[in-house]
């Protein structure tokens, strides 16, 4: 089972991400911002980072560098309601780029694209 970290300070739709993923088969770990994302990286293995942008403190732009330095394998996906943040080349980093609808499927499709390609990779 793959394990995601959700980063997202907003207790609904972190906790609407974690029913949808888990749904679908993901393990997920919740993180409310920058520094207890860092933590929960350090204390487990996660197979992909879902990252809000917007948080308090430490914004996701920031908390992508710091993560990437870390662990520059970690696939990211930015996910985001302000599309933006696409512009900024330090995004580009990440592996994608969804802009957070009601509708979570083009979410779930990068999901599961990156552990895809991440799997056939390791091959």
């Amino acid at each position: 089972m793959d394990k995601l970290l959700v980063v997202e300070d907003d207790t609904h739709h972190a906790a609407l991400l974690k029913q949808e993923l888990e749904e679908v088969g993901y393990k997920i770990i919740l993180a409310s911002d920058g520094n207890e994302a860092l933590q929960r990286i350090k204390e487990h293995t996660i197979d992909l980072v879902v990252l809000d942008i917007r948080m308090p403190g430490m914004d996701g732009v920031e908390l992508l560098g710091r993560i990437l330095a870390l662990d520059r394998t970690l696939p990211v996906i930015i996910h985001s309601a302000y599309s933006n943040y696409k512009d900024n080349f330090l995004t580009w980093a990440a592996d994608h780029y969804v802009v957070k609808s009601s509708d979570l499927s083009a979410l779930k499709s990068k999901i599961q694209e990156t552990l895809r390609q991440r799997k056939q990779a390791a091959l």
